[in-house]
């Protein structure tokens, strides 16, 4: 127990920090701040208030993915800073480390699971080869923003400018200004989903 006097009152810090913990998981996984007040006794208010001192960011769910990139670390870390859902990056060694320790089958699978994934997010950032971007943008049905690192195929890792990531991320993380020209002419390009036509 870490104990601390505030006036007349003992507060135990870990017995706070575990209350803070369950709150938290039991909004992750799905409850709702009234489910959550009624289930530990507390007001809703102070659910509200409590996410709220925590928030980092509102809006979409976004997963930035991208290889092979040489700059991984500092792009994951960018990444990071702006709250992003999901970040799968691989350098080349990577790429082909794993092509080799797995089996066509275990590739396919796993492949599918990671496009089947990415599905739940409102927003895909893509960093790859301008011929992946544009097979990304057709598989998936949802907006694509890609930042091209090069022409395929790509057999070497690529340094991606820090910038760039940064740009898209601000754009997307602080209510957009993807209609801004200036935004549209950077080396990212944004793939819609094309609507069927109803016959």
């Amino acid at each position: 127990m870490r104990l601390l006097r505030i006036g007349d009152k003992i507060v135990d810090r870990d017995r706070l920090a575990n209350a803070i913990s369950d709150i938290l998981h039991r909004r992750a996984v799905g409850a709702t701040q009234q489910e959550v007040a009624v289930a530990l006794g507390l007001e809703r208010s102070f659910v509200s208030h409590l996410e709220g001192l925590g928030e980092v960011r509102r809006g979409n769910r976004i997963a930035v993915v991208g290889f092979p990139i040489a700059n991984k670390e500092e792009l994951e870390e960018i990444a990071q800073d702006y709250a992003v859902d999901f970040i799968y990056f691989l350098s080349e060694t990577e790429r082909k480390e794993y092509v080799r320790r797995k089996s066509g089958a275990q590739i396919f699978n796993e492949l599918l699971g990671l496009l089947a994934s990415l599905k739940d997010f409102d927003l895909v950032v893509f960093l790859a080869s301008d011929k992946r971007i544009a097979m990304l943008g057709k598989i998936l049905d949802k907006e694509i923003i890609g930042i091209s690192i090069g022409s395929s195929p790509i057999r070497r890792d690529r340094k991606v400018d820090p910038q760039a990531l940064r740009d898209v991320l601000e754009n997307v993380t602080d209510g957009g200004r993807s209609g801004n020209e200036e935004y549209s002419k950077r080396k990212f390009r944004i793939f819609k989903k094309k609507p069927q036509s109803r016959s």
